[in-house]
């Protein structure tokens, strides 16, 4: 028995320290709740231990891990990417895009079908100081509406979504899966514009051929050039994740619930299609997102980490 015992022993042991081996060999990979991490959502649900996956509510986690070298891999808007890229140094690449606009205008009046009809209204929105400012700024000068509609700003999405539930609000601009509560909760609330088409179509008559790009794939730049296979099984998997999400969306939300990515499968299965999921990498990728980055420095340089990103930033396999 005590020979029994002590095998035991040594086998709880052998195998503990097999589990700690294939931890560290983990790659770590970190993403944000909400919309930037849907698309990730299969990989993260079949993972083997290939991957040890993290996912944030707030950017900061997110940051920490990625400058201090901890994050292999991250999810992240677009924004943060490039400043990212600048805060290191060079030290993160840029993968893939994974998300395009998640950001519509929703209102409660039967008759506002158009942009124009934001003419002499109170646009609600959130945001202030990051992209959705900067985006429906864009949007409005383009469409010669700037002088012409109030923005104003709430602190937080949640604060807004309720307003906009209670009907405090009658035209605001949201993200989802926000977009999705506020329908959810109050029925005299439809979508009516889908900023990401809008912002599309007048940078297209503007020449500047911008694409609303909100969500992003980054890499540390030392692990990439390390692991280059790794890193190319880990964006085949993430390119099936995505196509599965778009094509599943009722068995992707009960894992969006599962993960932890959005709190209940409902709200995401009404969410997805209008988040934009995609995965798009290589030289597409560059091309749609440069401009992008271009009309966020016009905008403010800060947005971006005070400088466009070099072109060491974009990952293209050649």
């Amino acid at each position: 028995m005590k020979k029994f015992i002590a095998l035991m022993m040594t086998l709880c042991l052998a195998l503990s320290l097999a589990a700690c081996a294939v931890a560290e060999d983990a790659i770590n990979v970190y993403a944000l709740k909400g919309p930037t991490g849907i698309g990730l959502v299969k990989v993260m649900n079949d993972n083997d231990g290939t991957y040890a996956f993290t996912l944030a509510g707030a950017p900061d986690e997110v940051v920490a891990a990625v400058v201090s070298g901890n994050a292999q891999i991250a999810a992240v808007p677009t924004n943060l990417a490039a400043t990212l890229y600048n805060k290191t140094n060079g030290g993160v690449q840029l993968v893939a895009l994974n998300t395009l606009g998640v950001l519509h205008i929703v209102t409660s009046d039967p008759e506002f079908d158009s942009l124009d009809d934001l003419k002499g209204k109170t646009l609600w929105a959130t945001g202030q100081g990051s992209t959705p400012e900067y985006v429906i700024n864009y949007i409005l000068e383009a469409a010669g509406l700037a002088d012409e509609v109030t923005v104003e700003y709430k602190a937080e999405h949640a604060e807004l979504a309720t307003l906009a539930a209670a009907g405090s609000v009658d035209v605001a601009l949201l993200p989802e899966p926000h977009v999705t509560s506020v329908l959810n909760q109050n029925k005299d609330f439809r979508i009516a514009l889908d900023v990401t088409e809008l912002f599309n179509q007048y940078s297209a008559e503007k020449g500047e051929n911008a694409v609303l790009s909100m969500g992003s794939v980054i890499v540390n730049k030392a692990w990439a050039e390390r692991n280059p296979d790794k890193l190319a099984a880990f964006m085949d998997a993430y390119a099936a994740s995505v196509e599965f999400v778009n094509t599943e969306v009722d068995a992707a939300s009960q894992m969006v619930e599962a993960q932890g990515i959005i709190p209940k499968a409902a709200v995401a299965k009404k969410a997805i299609p209008n988040c934009h999921i995609v995965f798009i990498a290589g030289e597409e990728m560059k091309a749609q997102i440069a401009p992008f980055f271009q009309v966020l420095f016009n905008a403010n340089p800060k947005s971006v980490g005070g400088q466009l990103p070099g072109e060491d930033f974009y990952y293209i396999v050649k």
